[in-house]
């Protein structure tokens, strides 16, 4: 029997997906050594590359012929003749030297997740964390949050990776109707920045913990908007939220079980007016639940780092919200597979 190429059935994509990791630590592995920050000052030949990073010898070829064949680097000529330089994505997202790096969240992801997803089949057997609380160490908020340069590299990190997320929401909703904001868990107030930027009759308030706060006002001093953007310090586990027409929060409510998800929505219904505004950011899984892989990837990195914490679908998030008293919630689409869920009181 003929069968033509369209109807044949071949290993490709579980090849793809299943050695994907292969492409992974390749990309991550340069990240951490800072090859794209060195060529973001202009292109290098491999001997040139071998001595920046003290590299050996062996595979060196391999291993910059891989980032070019990923798209991550570009050349001219092969092997000792060759030049290599930067893509556009890996100049803009990837040079340490840029507002727009985003290799933070690349640096924790080989740093600590890459290890820990290697105990996947225990967390799903278990239902427990597989960081640093599986030897004995303390949370991962607690672990970051009690140094302040893993605070900063984490802030940075999500900073990036959220940017153009925030970016979008800031020019895409239609904010004139109200006059304060809060993002609550502000982090380096990114969030805040990017909505008091694109809105010059907002005030925003950034909402977190004290030990963010440098950080914070550090960011809010750069772009000159400290009469606009109020840097709070607060636990919303502890204290109610600040009163705003708008509430935000960028990938906070999947850190937590379904208990604390419900309580921080209440708390945010509380302190919103009447036609008040509840937004939540993040990787929102569809709600027939088999496009979005990376949120439900996501979900999945929220049982290894956390105690309960998972992400959710727009019908999850409108049952929740009908029970403190929410209308029905829409949602748009963000960049990626990100989008915002928009609650109105």
């Amino acid at each position: 029997m003929n069968s033509t190429n369209e109807n044949q059935i071949t290993p490709s994509r579980i090849m793809e997906v299943g050695m994907g990791f292969w492409a992974s630590k390749t990309l991550l592995t340069a990240v951490k050594m800072g090859l794209f920050t060195h060529l973001a000052k202009g292109g290098l030949s491999g001997k040139e590359i071998q001595d920046k990073l003290k590299l050996h010898d062996r595979s060196l070829f391999d291993f910059l012929d891989t980032l070019v064949a990923l798209g991550f680097l570009q050349r001219s000529g092969l092997k000792e003749s060759a030049i290599y330089s930067n893509s556009e994505d890996s100049n803009l997202f990837l040079d340490k030297n840029k507002p727009s790096y985003m290799g933070g969240i690349l640096e924790m992801s080989n740093n600590r997740l890459y290890p820990f997803w290697n105990d996947l089949e225990e967390a799903l057997i278990t239902g427990k964390p597989q960081n640093e609380t599986k030897n004995g160490g303390k949370p991962l908020f607690e672990a970051i949050y009690a140094d302040e340069n893993k605070l900063r590299e984490f802030i940075h990190g999500m900073s990036g990776v959220q940017a153009g997320n925030f970016m979008k929401l800031a020019r895409d909703i239609d904010f004139s109707k109200y006059d304060t904001l809060c993002d609550v868990g502000g982090s380096g107030a990114t969030l805040s920045i990017q909505i008091a930027k694109n809105n010059p009759h907002i005030k925003c308030i950034s909402f977190d913990l004290p030990e963010v706060e440098p950080i914070a006002k550090e960011n809010v001093n750069h772009f000159g908007l400290n009469d606009r953007i109020e840097i709070r310090s607060g636990d919303f586990f502890t204290d109610e939220l600040p009163k705003a027409d708008v509430i935000t929060m960028g990938n906070i409510l999947h850190d937590w079980g379904t208990k604390d998800k419900l309580m921080l929505i209440k708390k945010a219904y509380n302190a919103l007016p009447k036609e008040g505004a509840l937004i939540i950011i993040e990787n929102i899984i569809d709600d027939d639940r088999n496009k979005n892989a990376f949120g439900l990837m996501m979900s999945l990195n929220m049982l290894i780092e956390t105690d309960e914490g998972y992400d959710f679908t727009l019908s999850d998030f409108n049952k929740w919200a009908k029970e403190v008293g929410f209308s029905d919630a829409r949602m748009m689409h963000l960049t990626g597979p990100a989008s915002a869920i928009i609650a109105v009181k």
